[in-house]
């Protein structure tokens, strides 16, 4: 079987595409490299440089015909969706409404695609936040990720076209960009262990669900086998984590004497948040197999090793 994985040179995508090679499947990876890294791809897998925003897209569909699409392009930085929301809903909205047109017409059998938990609910009424949580994003990114679960639901009920939404906690692991905005895990341990001195934004009591990204890649492998009655699915540790406590744990794993400072709070962002993950656990068969300390530690050795 053949797997199209946009966005498959980026972060979480090279991991889903290096499990699904390591599952059997044939993969094509898609990515125009804004982001993504060349030596992210599995060397098992096919690679094709374009935008899914291009219309040439439908050329690269008749070229590699797969059967099913990991959806992982994106515009991903909340920080970047505020100030520019045309950009972050031409990515987001647009980009997948292309890719979907040709999931249409090139008879594509299921699309897995990565949405938000972390951003859609907005600030929750209750937590932990499950799939029936209101759904009242703060940020544009929010948004759009969560309009294009509508279209997806849409394109199933016209066209045949099978899906699953995961939508994902705060994503971290080995791969991750230490200098962006987003990906905090990554950017601390970067500074760390450059003797550079991290900003927390506001008093870091804020919490997030992080979840390490090989979990995330066994949920998308999953996903993609397994036939669901439900549609969308949150895919997070289950963990209430606070941000100082991340960093602490980051301080000690890396024995560093650098202290943080502490910056303005940055608007759109959620207070707290963390996910219901048991529909995942039921529907799927997944579970987050490894947690914080030993992903983290995980994090850790790679950014040693390869930054």
């Amino acid at each position: 079987m053949r797997v199209m994985v946009t966005g498959g040179a980026g972060f979480i995508g090279s991991h889903i595409a290096d499990k699904l090679i390591e599952d059997g499947f044939e993969v094509c990876v898609v990515d125009n490299l804004f982001s993504g890294r060349r030596q992210n791809i599995n060397d098992k897998a096919g690679f094709i440089e374009m935008d899914v925003c291009s219309p040439n897209l439908s050329s690269v569909f008749r070229k590699e015909k797969p059967d099913y699409v990991v959806h992982q392009a994106a515009q991903i930085n909340v920080r970047k969706s505020i100030d520019d929301p045309v950009f972050d809903a031409s990515v987001n909205i647009l980009g997948s409404l292309n890719l979907l047109e040709c999931c249409r017409k090139s008879d594509v059998k299921k699309i897995v695609y990565a949405s938000s938990g972390g951003a859609i609910y907005g600030e929750p009424q209750y937590l932990p936040a499950d799939e029936k949580h209101p759904i009242n994003p703060l940020c544009p990114y929010g948004a759009s990720k969560h309009a294009v679960e509508h279209y997806l639901h849409m394109y199933c009920v016209n066209y045949g076209l099978d899906y699953t939404a995961l939508r994902y906690a705060n994503v971290y692991g080995p791969r991750q960009d230490p200098y962006g905005e987003a990906g905090v895990v990554a950017i601390f341990t970067k500074k760390l262990l450059s003797g550079k001195t991290p900003t927390i934004f506001g008093d870091g009591k804020q919490t997030r669900d992080f979840i390490y990204v090989g979990n995330v890649a066994d949920a998308n492998a999953k996903a993609l086998k397994k036939k669901t009655k439900e549609k969308a699915f949150n895919i997070g540790a289950g963990v209430e984590s606070s941000v100082n406590e991340v960093t602490s744990k980051l301080k000690k794993l890396l024995n560093s004497p650098v202290e943080p400072v502490h910056g303005p709070e940055v608007k759109g962002e959620v207070r707290r948040i963390f996910l219901d993950v048991s529909l995942a656990k039921k529907e799927l068969g997944w579970t987050p197999k490894t947690g914080l300390s030993m992903g983290l530690k995980k994090t850790v050795e790679y950014f040693k090793k390869n930054e």
